[in-house]
């Protein structure tokens, strides 16, 4: 009532009552109604009706038997009881394609900086141009998720949920059931966190929702540790059939998005704040569970992989070694679930078994355990982790990349460490 709610309390095992109830709520108007039904668990039945210690247990033989009696002591009309079912109306408006493509390629410079954040928003307004039943949802940080490009463009489909991220995800589960509508959440990816529970439930009612979460890592730089999802792609990928996408640039994250929009499940787009640079060609194919080989020669000693913000640092550290005579192959997942598991294994084979893992995460769940996972059963392979350890602090995105070892002097460290 404090609220403004109109609050209804009647006894849940009145029917009489609950039905009064609906029709009060149902010509009240001027609020919303709030009906809390009082109810005992085992109401009615002997020895059970509101006793501790019968939730989830059978009944012995001699309590069913006593509970029986009493549901046959209340049938008031013991049948044949025959019904009229009324001819089932199908009156929802038929949805002709959830298929979902961009209305037009990726469009940027050769060496221009664009957050893979942004690219969200941009891809969102693409896909949304193609078809209408793309729905976006953002928990109040729409402005720096970029969600607020697809609101701007169609602020019919957008739906602002506030802070209130277990509630969102909610609201997306519904929006995408019945393959009604394609649904995209978006808030700061540790915020993720509080919504876990929803986020398991959904996938086990087999929702097609999809999460992006931007603000990963410690690169995200003053914001500080709240802010700074470093558990994210633990955390989805145990979700059950869901995809990863960690996109490393502006091309690859509108790819991943559309890949997304048209994949049957849950899938989590792990999105930037510092801009990088456009790596990949409009034209580049993207596929799930499909790695991309950025560097390569015949010469190559190490693997290098890394995602986002420890790509471009794995890039840095190629140039660097490249100094010294030192060749690396830097590797671009695309995809931490599936992982391409092929790829890998090949560049294993041609750099002598020697891998290097970099990641703005923490090393439990991330980068580098699926990396390891996917090779654990070849012999010869050693897989050398650079993470995020500890608790982060607040400083400059190239000052906390060092601090907390995932910068290139770091990959450089390890490449020769492991060639030694």
């Amino acid at each position: 009532m404090g609220s403004g709610f109109n609050a209804i309390v009647v006894d849940g095992h009145d029917i009489r009552a609950v039905y009064r109830a609906l029709q009060t709520a149902k010509v009240t108007k001027d609020r919303p109604t709030a009906l809390l039904c009082q109810t005992l668990k085992g109401k009615g039945f002997p020895d059970v009706e509101d006793k501790e210690n019968w939730h989830g247990k059978p009944l012995g033989p001699k309590e069913a038997k006593k509970s029986i009696d009493c549901l046959k002591a209340q049938i008031k009309t013991p049948g044949p009881i025959k019904f009229d079912l009324p001819e089932v109306v199908h009156d929802t408006l038929k949805i002709e394609s959830l298929e979902m493509h961009l209305s037009e390629p990726p469009k940027y410079k050769e060496g221009e900086k664009v957050a893979t954040r942004k690219a969200y928003g941009t891809a969102l307004v693409k896909l949304g141009n193609t078809n209408a039943h793309l729905i976006a949802l953002d928990g109040d940080t729409k402005n720096s998720t970029f969600a607020i490009t697809y609101r701007d463009k169609f602020p019919d489909r957008f739906v602002e949920c506030f802070i209130a991220e277990q509630n969102m995800v909610g609201v997306a589960i519904g929006l995408a059931c019945r393959d009604r509508n394609v649904v995209f959440c978006s808030a700061f990816a540790a915020f993720f966190t509080r919504a876990f529970d929803q986020i398991r439930m959904g996938a086990i009612s087999q929702t097609k929702a999809n999460f992006v979460g931007s603000h990963a890592g410690c690169s995200i730089g003053e914001d500080g540790p709240s802010q700074m999802a470093l558990e994210d792609l633990a955390m989805f990928r145990t979700v059950p059939g869901s995809v990863v996408f960690y996109p490393s640039d502006a091309v690859s994250t509108e790819r991943a998005i559309e890949l997304a929009a048209n994949y049957q499940g849950v899938t989590f787009t792990r999105t930037s704040r510092p801009e990088t640079t456009i790596l990949y060609k409009s034209e580049e194919h993207f596929e799930i569970g499909g790695a991309k080989v950025i560097r390569q020669s015949d010469q190559d000693q190490v693997t290098v992989v890394g995602a986002g913000i420890t790509l471009f640092e794995a890039l840095k550290a190629y140039d660097e070694l490249a100094k010294e005579n030192i060749k690396i192959r830097v590797v671009d997942p695309f995809t931490i679930k599936p992982i391409d598991k092929k790829t890998l294994l090949d560049c294993a084979k041609a750099t002598g078994g020697k891998i290097v893992t970099v990641e703005d995460h923490y090393p439990e769940g991330g980068i580098g355990e699926a990396v390891a996972g996917a090779l654990s059963e070849e012999t010869g392979v050693r897989v050398h982790r650079l993470a995020v350890t500890g608790i982060p602090r607040s400083g400059l995105c190239n000052e906390l990349l060092e601090l907390y070892g995932i910068n290139y002097k770091y990959i450089v460290k390890a490449v020769k460490e492991l060639i030694q």
